[in-house]
């Protein structure tokens, strides 16, 4: 039977946030819709193989969360879901397209493909195949910005972590582990469950006795809030005030921001388990609709501002697309190269 958790309600005021910034948050939203349109056209034209799980309908978390940290400073652990988490950490488009069709140029350097995205220069940790394995990678780059500030003394040592996972995720030990420790560590983290109702073709509500997720921070002693991950602007306000509490060593927050993926569970999924009623539910919540209309009727931009957006990432689309597909294959000589850490 169709039924649906209320999100909570979130009021953005008229200055919630600046045009510069209203602007920056509708590109990232566009940027990470755009590329994921893409490699589905790409896969189904068998351009592109390999598992593929695009993130179609869940960008407010991404940018909500990653665009009000600290751009190539603060820490990302990601999915198997982690093409659009990489591009909200500023891995450009062309090298996480590049490493989707297996490039040298990838930021993977053609090893990782979907869902092993990585980038050092850009802080982010990596997109992970099995669930729940990112969990304590991220907890692991807390500790370390906490060890560093508090043993080793470096006041510049305030980096914080954010960690995304999904529903799933949260019925599986690491997340239990982590919380408990990282209460006790205070550690600088965010735990970002992006509850999308489904952990493959398996129901969150017939998954786990207690549905809430945020509410088992409260087993912890954690801060745990639940958002409406289909608004943008309640998210980033969820994300502030924790990486705020988090740099100033009040410890971790659990997120569990409310949304819905638009396609199924990879490109291979024939996406049958979910209702039509329950699909026209969240599509009508498209969250960059929702904050295209927030900055039209605050005055904060036009039509055509955004229009013009539109246009302008689809170029930068196309071109990490050309990108992609004339950069070159792996050398066959360096099959054994980063298997063991070396000096790159």
């Amino acid at each position: 039977m169709f039924q649906e958790r209320t999100a909570p309600v979130y009021q953005a005021s008229a200055t919630e946030v600046t045009k510069e910034e209203g602007l920056m948050l509708y590109e990232d939203m566009v940027l990470g819709r755009l590329f994921e349109d893409k490699c589905a056209e790409m896969y189904y034209r068998g351009k592109m193989f390999g598992f593929v799980h695009l993130y179609n309908g869940q960008e407010a978390v991404s940018t909500g969360v990653i665009r009000a940290m600290r751009r190539d400073e603060d820490y990302v652990s990601s999915t198997y879901r982690d093409h659009v988490h990489a591009l909200s950490a500023g891995v450009p488009a062309r090298e996480v397209m590049a490493e989707l069709f297996g490039k040298a140029t990838g930021c993977s350097k053609g090893r990782g493909g979907s869902m092993h995205l990585f980038s050092a220069e850009h802080r982010l940790l990596g997109g992970y195949a099995f669930v729940a394995e990112g969990i304590p990678v991220a907890m692991g780059a807390a500790f370390r910005s906490k060890y560093c500030r508090e043993t080793m003394g470096d006041e510049n040592a305030d980096q914080v972590t954010a960690c995304f996972f999904g529903d799933g995720a949260a019925n599986n030990g690491q997340f239990f582990e982590c919380l408990n420790m990282s209460v006790l560590w205070k550690l600088p983290i965010l735990y970002v469950v992006e509850n999308n109702k489904w952990a493959i073709g398996m129901s969150h509500e017939r998954a786990t006795s207690v549905p809430e997720i945020y509410k088992k921070a409260s087993a912890f002693g954690m801060h745990g809030v639940e958002v409406d991950g289909m608004d943008v602007l309640a998210v980033r306000a969820a994300a502030k005030e924790a990486i705020a509490r988090a740099r100033a060593g009040e410890g971790p927050t659990l997120i569990e921001a409310l949304t819905y993926r638009f396609r199924g569970h990879s490109l291979a999924d024939p996406d049958e388990m979910r209702s039509k009623e329950e699909k026209e539910f969240w599509h009508a919540r498209d969250p960059i609709k929702r904050l295209a209309d927030h900055l039209i009727t605050y005055g904060l931009a036009s039509e055509e501002e955004l229009k013009a957006i539109d246009q302008r990432i689809q170029g930068v689309i196309d071109d990490s697309l050309e990108f992609a597909t004339t950069s070159p294959e792996p050398d066959a000589s360096e099959l054994y190269r980063f298997i063991f850490a070396e000096d790159v």
